[in-house]
C-alpha cells in the first residue's frame, strides 16, 4: 500500500511537508483508541529471540529510529509501534529554535538519499521536558545539540542545559556534535574541544540522575580523517563513554547518481542514505579495530535492507539506527528488518539474534580468529 500508493502521493509533495503530513497523520491515528494494539500487532518485531542487549538496557530489537525524524518528541510512542526496537529522539537543544530557512530538505531518488539543511529546528529542551515526561515502555534515546544562536564560548554551557533537562528523562544521551548545518558544530570534534564538553555533560547527568545515570554516547560525521575518529575513539574510552553512533549525514557529494549541478543548485546540507553506505561501514570498522568491545557502537548511514544491517552487526555494532530508507520503504520497514535479522542468525545456528551477536563480536575481539559455535545456541 505505502510503496503503490502513499508513496506516490507523498513524493508529490515537498519533502518536509510530506514528513509533517504523514508524522501528523500516524500521531493521530495512533491517539485514537485500539489503534496502538493493532499497530503493534502488525507491525510485531518484538518475538523473544530478537531481543538485544547495549550499554545496559534491553532493546525488543536492534533496529533504532534515528534522531531527525521526531525532532520535537512528541511521537515517539506511535513510531515505535511501527516496529521500532527504539526511538532517538531530537536532535534537541538548549534553547526553541526554528532552523534553516525553507526549503531546507531534498530527495535525491536516483541515490535513495535526502539533502538536509535543517538547522535543529525544534522546541527547544524545556518543551520536549514536559513531552518526555509521559509515561512510555519503550526505550527512547535522546540527542542534544548546540542552540545556533549561543556563541561558541557558551556552547558547553547550552549542552549542559540540555543534560540537566532531559537526562533524567533519557535512556540513553547522545551528544551530537557532526551536524553539518550548524556553523562551527563539526569544530567540537576535535579532542581538544570534545574533552571539556563530554566531561561537563556527564559531570551535569552525574548532578541530576540520582537513580541512575543515562549510558552517554557522542555521535560523529563520515567526513573526519581516519586519525581523527581514532582520537575521538581514544578519548571516549578515557572518558568511560558508552558508545559512539557512527555516523551522521556527509557534506561529500562524489559518487552520486544525481546530477551534479543539480545537486549543486539545491545549495549547502548533509546527505544521508545510500551514498554513506560504504563510508558509514568503514567508520564502523575503523572504531571496531580501535575499541572492541570496551564501548557500545551504533551504526548510521546508508542501511537499507537486512544484508546492509547485518553487515553492521557482524562488523562490531549493536544496535542499528535508519531514517532515509524509512522515507523510501515505508512503515513496513524496521518490522522487515528486524524480522530478517533473526532469519539470518537461525540461519546461522543461533537461537537468538543476540547469541548471534555475541559471537560475531567475539570473534572480531580476536583479530578473527576462530571461535568455536555451539549447535542450537541460545
Amino acid at each position: 500500500m505505502y510503496e503503490s500508493l502513499l508513496k506516490p502521493l507523498l513524493f508529490r509533495l515537498p519533502a518536509e511537508s510530506a514528513h509533517r503530513l504523514a508524522f501528523g497523520a500516524l500521531r493521530i491515528a495512533h491517539a485514537v483508541p485500539g489503534v496502538k494494539r493493532v499497530m503493534r500487532a502488525s507491525f510485531d518485531a518484538r518475538a523473544a529471540g530478537l531481543e538485544v542487549r547495549a550499554f545496559g538496557l534491553r532493546f525488543p530489537n536492534p533496529i533504532v529510529l534515528a534522531a531527525g525524524f521526531d525532532k520535537h518528541a512528541e511521537g515517539y510512542e506511535a513510531l515505535c509501534s511501527l516496529g521500532f526496537g527504539a526511538v532517538e529522539v531530537g536532535t534537541i537543544t538548549g534553547q526553541k529554535q526554528p532552523g534553516n530557512p525553507r526549503p531546507r530538505l531534498f530527495r535525491l531518488p536516483a541515490d535513495r538519499a535526502l539533502l538536509n539543511r535543517m538547522g535543529f529546528n525544534n522546541c527547544g529542551s524545556e518543551r520536549a521536558e514536559k513531552h518526555l515526561r509521559r509515561p512510555r515502555t519503550d526505550v527512547v534515546g535522546i540527542n542534544i545539540g548546540k542552540t545556533k544562536l549561543v556563541p561558541d564560548e557558551s556552547a558547553i554551557d547550552d549542552y549542559v542545559l540540555s543534560a540537566e533537562r532531559l537526562g533524567p528523562l533519557a535512556d540513553y544521551l547522545v551528544v551530537n556534535v557532526s551536524s553539518p548545518n550548524t556553523p562551527g558544530l563539526r569544530d567540537l570534534q576535535a579532542a581538544s574541544r570534545l574533552r571539556p564538553l563530554l566531561v561537563s555533560v556527564r559531570a551535569a547527568l552525574d548532578r541530576v540522575c540520582l537513580s541512575r545515570r543515562p549510558p552517554l554516547l557522542v555521535k560523529i560525521a563520515p567526513d573526519l580523517a581516519d586519525e581523527e575518529i581514532l582520537a575521538v575513539a581514544d578519548l571516549a574510552l578515557e572518558l568511560g563513554l558508552d558508545g559512539i553512533v557512527a555516523t551522521n549525514t556527509t557534506i561529500a557529494r562524489t559518487g552520486l547518481a544525481t546530477d551534479a549541478a543539480a545537486v549543486a543548485a539545491l545549495g549547502n546540507g548533509g546527505i544521508s542514505g545510500a551514498p554513506l553506505r560504504a563510508r558509514s561501514l568503514a567508520v564502523l570498522r575503523l572504531l571496531r579495530s580501535r575499541v572492541g568491545s570496551r564501548l557500545t557502537l551504533v551504526a548510521a548511514g546508508g542501511v537499507e535492507t537486512v544484508d546492509d544491517a547485518w553487515e553492521r552487526l557482524r562488523a562490531g555494532a549493536s544496535l542499528v539506527q535508519i531514517y532515509t530508507a524509512f522515507v523510501y520503504d515505508g512503515p513496513a520497514l524496521p518490522s522487515r528488518l528486524a524480522r530478517g535479522l533473526l532469519e539470518r542468525a537461525r540461519a546461522e545456528g543461533f537461537a537468538t539474534l543476540q547469541a548471534a551477536l555475541d559471537h560475531h563480536h567475539a570473534t572480531r575481539a580476536t583479530n578473527g580468529a576462530a571461535v568455536a559455535k555451539p549447535s542450537n545456541v541460545s
